[in-house]
């Protein structure tokens, strides 16, 4: 049994006509005949009926078909990993912040598939990173929330991204376990200007006026660490952070909370059309869970937060 064999095989059951197969397999209709025959001497089954009127599966046609795709996928499959295992020996790759830990595991499950390929880490606003990647500066991009359109570039989905609120510890609202956004209608809000980061700014004031009321905004920040710096020393007020900056923020007065109506971005992976996905990079993205939620950092009263990444963590 060949390969040959199996890709005529397959073409035909699914146009039900030799002629298109042959069209679509850019060989000649006798040739195409030639190999389903052979197929089916080989397994001693008719595989097609055949009349001047119609071309069209037999019962055992239908049971060898997911078989024989099977086959043909896992062939696919080899030559893409063959082809990412050839690629070039640098991989060029833009980040976002609040990535966290999990950026670590993901470099380290790449890494134990390609041990030879060297990871280059690029950070800059999404509109640069993604122009970088369009014309052929990156490799692959992190991209959070909703993407822009455009023929040269497709995004590949990974995951959700959960926000968690950031308020003071002393709050009497950080002794729950989560927070309700209309709890804290009256707080006011410290977020980066929506020019900065358009899609966390709004959801963040549609899931508010979806609570029930408008966000009050307090004066923006240039770096995280200052917002929560902010928050942690002055009159009460609130952010929200990405659950994996959270973990990994050692903010003593400063509670981070779960929303009880949870906040969440989607996370893709942008590449260029042009060029092959990079199979192995994306297989260690979706493989890779979150960590868990219980390394978040337990508040406490201390004198000040620990410097943290800047404001382009909040970038998308």
């Amino acid at each position: 049994m060949e390969l040959r064999q199996l890709r005529c095989f397959v073409a035909v059951a699914e146009e039900l006509h030799f002629g298109r197969a042959a069209e679509r397999l850019l060989l000649g209709q006798p040739a195409v005949s030639q190999q389903v025959r052979r197929l089916e001497r080989e397994l001693r089954v008719e595989l097609f009926d055949r009349s001047p009127r119609y071309v069209r599966l037999t019962p055992a046609g239908e049971r060898f078909l997911p078989a024989a795709r099977n086959v043909l996928a896992a062939e696919d499959a080899a030559r893409a990993l063959a082809a990412d295992l050839a690629a070039p020996t640098v991989l060029r790759l833009g980040t976002v912040g609040g990535l966290g830990e999990r950026l670590d595991d993901i470099l380290d499950a790449y890494r134990r598939q390609a041990p030879t390929v060297r990871v280059e880490l690029h950070s800059e606003p999404v509109r640069e990173r993604l122009a970088r990647l369009a014309d052929g500066r990156l490799d692959a991009a992190f991209v959070r929330g909703a993407v822009p359109g455009g023929d040269e570039l497709r995004y590949l989905p990974l995951w959700q991204d959960e926000l968690v609120i950031a308020l003071p510890a002393g709050h009497p609202l950080a002794e729950q376990p989560e927070v309700d956004l209309a709890e804290l209608a009256g707080l006011p809000l410290l977020l980066t200007e929506r020019r900065n980061h358009p899609t966390l700014v709004d959801l963040v004031t549609d899931a508010c006026e979806r609570a029930g009321f408008r966000p009050l905004f307090g004066p923006p920040h240039s770096t995280l660490q200052n917002t929560l710096a902010a928050i942690g020393a002055g009159a009460p007020m609130w952010t929200v952070v990405y659950a994996a900056t959270a973990r990994m923020t050692h903010a003593r007065r400063i509670a981070f909370r779960p929303c009880r109506t949870p906040l969440a971005l989607p996370m893709s992976l942008a590449v260029r059309r042009s060029a092959p996905p990079p199979r192995l990079l994306l297989e260690a993205c979706r493989r890779t869970p979150a960590p868990a939620p219980d390394q978040a950092p337990a508040p406490t009263t201390a004198p000040a937060p620990a410097p943290t990444p800047t404001s382009d963590d909040q970038d998308s």
